[in-house]
């Protein structure tokens, strides 16, 4: 299941909306006959991509144990269910590390399988599985992405000078180990603070990635330059706003090919859950936020950003920007809570993790 779990990371960049899935087909000798992780949306599923690379290696997989990250799906969606294939296939036991949180899905592969006379088992290494799909388990449990808030700091957690100067507090080592995880995402977010400041590009391009994120804009009233990077090319762009948009403006954003949503809230600004809500129903699994602290406020008053991914440089820089703007507080017991996740060192940075207290992957949990 090791080696199925890291098949299905191969997936990440690739095959959402879907989840990242590895499949692997083990003969009753313990020889591998064939192997596959989920491909981009519409294409095969993984364990499709297993049952073709056991066809092409000139394998008979009747009796083989399958080994996926994932219960095998049940319905038609853009290709056929996946346990059709492996009863089709002749398979004696399908081992999973998780039921599928999909409704369309939750069970009925398993029983599939079981009906036709397949053993199945399900849990093992669930809990890693889970993390890999963490997103996919948020939008079909949640009905929301999992939203992940990255920053970069200095030790005394300033995030920019007080010129507004950001560039660069971290390392490259830093910077590169930041486009891993953006790649993970569905949707980079950021603020037309942000774009104001830094112009950012907000991509992928740091490491490979075979598409990249729907970049996200909150612009309440439509100040963007048609100038701004990020409405360049490579990537699909969408821009959240109020409800107070000129329309020479509109047309202009509209013809560069940007997308524009209206979400209004009673003050004119951006409704940040019923955003959340529109982006789960494009299949969006994982939101990734670099944005300024004002925004960053926002999301974290609301209770809506799940993980913090903290770098912090060696350095201290004086006064200047925090990470976000949430004070003051008039007790520590009105401190946002956090549990932390993991502590590494990326080059002469320190990367940390924290999640929220009640964010957690596992499904029986009431947070999800």
């Amino acid at each position: 299941m090791h080696q199925t779990l890291a098949l299905a990371a191969q997936a990440v960049g690739l095959s959402d909306p879907n989840p990242r899935v590895g499949c692997l087909l083990i003969s009753a000798q313990g020889e591998l006959l064939g192997q596959g992780h989920t491909q981009a949306a519409g294409q095969a599923h993984a364990e499709v991509m297993a049952l073709r690379d056991a066809a092409g290696r000139g394998h008979d997989v009747r009796g083989a144990v399958a080994y996926v990250s994932l219960e095998p799906c049940a319905h038609h969606g853009r290709t056929p269910p996946c346990c059709d294939a492996l009863i089709a296939a002749g398979v004696s036991r399908v081992v999973a590390a998780l039921e599928d949180p999909n409704p369309l899905v939750a069970g009925q592969g398993l029983a599939r399988l079981r009906t036709a006379g397949i053993a199945t088992e399900v849990g093992l290494l669930a809990d890693e599985a889970r993390e890999l799909n963490i997103g996919f388990f948020s939008r079909m449990q949640r009905l929301r992405p999992f939203v992940r808030m990255k920053a970069a700091a200095s030790l005394d957690g300033r995030t920019a000078l007080l010129n507004g100067r950001s560039q660069w507090i971290t390392a490259e080592a830093a910077r590169q180990d930041g486009h891993a995880w953006r790649k993970r995402a569905g949707a980079l977010l950021t603020g037309i603070g942000t774009v104001r400041d830094d112009d950012p590009r907000l991509d992928v391009r740091l490491v490979h990635t075979e598409h990249q994120p729907l970049r996200v804009l909150i612009d309440s009233h439509l100040e963007v330059a048609n100038s701004a990077r990020l409405l360049q090319p490579p990537g699909q762009v969408l821009i959240y706003h109020g409800g107070s948009a000129g329309p020479v403006t509109a047309q202009a954003l509209c013809d560069l090919g940007v997308e524009l949503k209206s979400l209004p809230d009673a003050r004119g600004k951006v409704d940040l859950v019923a955003m959340l809500s529109d982006l789960a129903q494009r299949g969006i699994n994982e939101l990734h936020i670099e944005a300024g602290h004002r925004l960053n406020a926002s999301l974290l008053r609301a209770g809506l950003v799940d993980e913090l991914l903290l770098y912090v440089a060696p350095k201290l820089i004086g006064e200047g920007a925090g990470i976000a703007s949430l004070g003051p507080f008039e007790s520590l017991e009105q401190a946002l809570q956090w549990r932390w996740l993991d502590a590494e060192m990326v080059g002469n940075d320190l990367r940390l993790r924290l999640r929220k207290l009640d964010a957690v992957a596992n499904p029986s949990d009431s947070s999800l």
